[in-house]
């Protein structure tokens, strides 16, 4: 009757002591058969005979410390870092490189997976290669609004933002309504405010912004277009109002990208008592993130950016 074959490297190990442990062969005389060499086969039985067959199971040969190995108050920081800002490794070292730490973003990486700080899925996208033509200071700008979480005080507010699309720069204000007076009211403020000038704004379709689905009048058989107030600000200030097209966000996507920024960091870490509060803490907000670097802006702040515009 044939022996079962070893179903592990644990049942194999255990094949050739056994018999030597049971005194059915000499060491001697098996390790001239044996194909790992007669030191293994004793190393072998040294362990069974301290640990037992627990101790022939496989272990790792990954060594447990490096000499290039990144000190424990880099890994600390990068943790710390990571957990605070909830930023990229990319975004990582170029901070660290600010403070004189100069480590790979892959390195950075391979820390955050160990700590089991990175995201557990991950889709893979298709990469699409397009003709980027770069843009002035000024020269688009996206604006949006965004529902503000929750109520404040009992209210509901709107958050209106609008950023540049070539230093990434924006303002945020905060209104308790959302109307065509409040769009315009806005774009007054960010020209105000803006050092350069506004060639052209991109919106979506909504009625605060165009009359492009809306605002038609019917006379007889003749169908007017009513000209929204927003237009007609526009073309007094010489601004291009571009619009989207229907359902498709990711084409306003820098102002969207910098809404799921707000929710993740500002909204979700805050509470307010008042929209007094709401609005101081969204102003210092909006001062923090126009001094954070981008991966778009190659490392650098949309304000670092705007100075060298």
């Amino acid at each position: 009757m044939s022996a079962p074959m070893p179903q592990n490297i644990k049942e194999e190990r255990l094949r050739w002591v056994l018999p030597i442990i049971r005194g059915e062969i000499r060491l001697v005389e098996l390790a001239k058969v044996f194909p790992y060499g007669q030191r293994t086969l004793e190393r072998w039985v040294a362990v069974y005979k301290q640990s037992g067959a627990a101790g022939l199971e496989p272990r790792s040969t990954r060594p447990k410390t490096h000499p290039q190995e990144t000190p424990i108050q880099i890994k600390e920081q990068i943790i710390g870092l990571r957990k605070k800002h909830k930023v990229c490794a990319l975004k990582l070292k170029w901070k660290l490189a600010k403070t004189g730490v100069v480590i790979n973003e892959r390195t950075i990486g391979k820390i955050l997976k160990a700590e089991n700080l990175v995201r557990r899925y991950h889709v893979k996208k298709t990469k699409y290669k397009y003709i980027k033509v770069p843009l002035q200071a000024g020269e688009l700008v996206e604006i949006d609004v965004k529902v503000v979480p929750g109520k404040v005080s009992g209210r509901q507010y709107f958050q209106y933002t609008a950023i540049d699309c070539a230093t990434r720069w924006r303002y945020l204000a905060v209104y308790d309504n959302q109307t065509s007076y409040h769009s315009i009211l806005f774009l007054r403020t960010v020209i105000t405010l803006f050092p350069h000038r506004i060639r052209a704004i991109k919106t979506d379709n909504g009625s605060i912004f165009t009359n492009y689905y809306v605002g038609t009048n019917k006379r007889s058989d003749v169908t007017v277009k009513t000209i929204h107030a927003l237009d007609i600000f526009c073309q007094n200030k010489g601004i291009i109002h571009y619009l989207i097209d229907p359902g498709k966000p990711a084409q306003n996507g820098k102002v969207e990208r910098s809404h799921r920024s707000d929710q993740e960091s500002f909204y979700d870490r805050n509470q307010f008592f008042s929209i007094t509060d709401l609005r101081q803490k969204i102003r210092r907000w909006n001062t923090v993130y126009n001094n954070l670097e981008h991966c778009g802006l190659n490392g650098k702040t949309p304000n670092e950016m705007l100075v060298n515009s």
